[in-house]
C-alpha cells in the first residue's frame, strides 16, 4: 500500500483549515456550528483537522453562520473524495485512453471482471479499514470502470489471464464465476486460465498490465501489496510484454478456459 493512501487528501486539510479560520474569525463556537449542522463537535473538529471530509451541509451552514458570502460553500466542488487509491490514479487515467489492455492476475479477480459483491468484499476488508462512504464510492467507481468492456467505439481489445488460484479463492462464488463466463463471451475479450500445473517462475512474480493508448503510447503497470509502478520506459514495457506473452502461451486457450470455469460452476451447483 502506498503511504499516500493513508494520508487525508490535501483538499480536505485545506478545506478544514478554512472552515476553522472562518469560524474563529466570526467568533462562532464549534459547538454552535455542530448544533446548527446536526453534527457532533468532535466530528466538526475532525473536519477542521482534515481527517474527515468537510461535508456540503457543514460548509453551507458555516458559510451562512460566518458570513462567508459563498467562500466556504464554493469549496464543495473541490472536496469530492478520490474514487481510486492514490497509487492507482495515474493508471486509471491511462486506462480511459486505452485501445488495448492485456493483464495477468495472480490472486484476485481483476476489477474489470468483478461482481459488485466481490468488489465490496475486497474493499470493505482493507487494513486499515475504510469508512463506509469511501467503500460505497470505490465500489461504484469500480463498477463504472467496467464500461470499457462494452461501450467504447471502436471496442477496446481486452486480454485477461487468471492464475488458477484466483478462481479457487473463497471470495469467488458462483455469481463471480458466471460473470467471468459472461465477459469471456464478448467479441473484444479474451479470457484464459493458467492452471497450477502450467505455472512457471515468471508466472508467480506478481500481477501486471500492459496498456496501449490512442496515441500508441505503451505503459506497463505492476501492482504490489505496498507499492505500484506505472512505467512508459521501453525496457520495462518490453520485459513485461515478453513475460505476459509467455504466460498467455502457457495458459489454456479461451474455449478450454471457459470449459474449465464451467466445470467449477457445475461442481458447486
Amino acid at each position: 500500500m502506498d503511504a499516500n493512501d493513508n494520508q487525508p487528501p490535501v483538499a480536505w486539510r485545506y478545506g478544514g483549515d478554512q472552515l476553522k479560520r472562518w469560524r474563529t474569525k466570526a467568533d462562532i463556537s464549534r459547538e454552535k456550528l455542530a448544533s446548527a449542522a446536526n453534527y457532533s463537535p468532535a466530528t466538526i473538529e475532525s473536519m477542521e483537522r482534515g481527517v474527515r471530509r468537510p461535508t456540503s451541509r457543514v460548509l453551507d451552514v458555516a458559510d451562512e453562520l460566518c458570513g462567508a458570502q459563498g467562500m466556504l460553500s464554493a469549496a464543495k466542488q473541490f472536496l469530492n473524495r478520490e474514487r481510486f487509491p492514490a497509487r492507482a490514479q495515474d493508471f486509471m487515467e491511462r486506462e480511459k485512453e486505452a485501445i488495448s489492455r492485456w493483464s495477468y492476475d495472480l490472486s484476485l479477480v481483476p476489477g474489470l471482471l468483478q461482481t459488485k459483491g466481490y468488489a465490496r468484499a475486497l474493499i470493505d476488508n482493507r487494513i486499515p479499514p475504510l469508512d463506509e462512504e469511501t467503500v460505497e464510492e470505490r465500489v461504484a467507481a469500480r463498477m463504472e470502470r467496467q464500461a470499457i468492456l462494452t461501450t467504447r467505439k471502436p471496442p477496446v481489445g481486452l486480454s485477461f489471464v487468471l492464475y488458477e488460484a484466483v478462481l479457487r479463492a473463497p471470495q469467488v462464488d458462483t455469481e463471480q464465476l458466471h460473470r467471468l463466463l459472461e465477459v469471456a463471451a464478448l467479441r473484444n475479450v479474451v479470457l484464459q486460465v493458467l492452471p497450477f500445473e502450467r505455472a512457471f517462475s515468471d508466472a508467480i512474480m506478481g500481477p501486471m498490465v500492459l496498456l496501449e493508448t490512442r496515441d500508441h503510447e505503451r505503459f506497463a503497470f505492476m501492482e504490489g501489496a505496498f507499492a505500484s509502478e506505472l512505467s512508459a520506459d521501453p525496457g520495462v514495457v518490453s520485459r513485461v510484454t515478453e513475460r505476459l506473452s509467455m504466460i498467455r502461451t502457457q495458459a489454456l486457450g479461451p474455449d478450454e478456459s471457459a470449459r474449465f470455469i464451467e466445470r467449477m460452476v457445475d461442481s458447486r451447483e
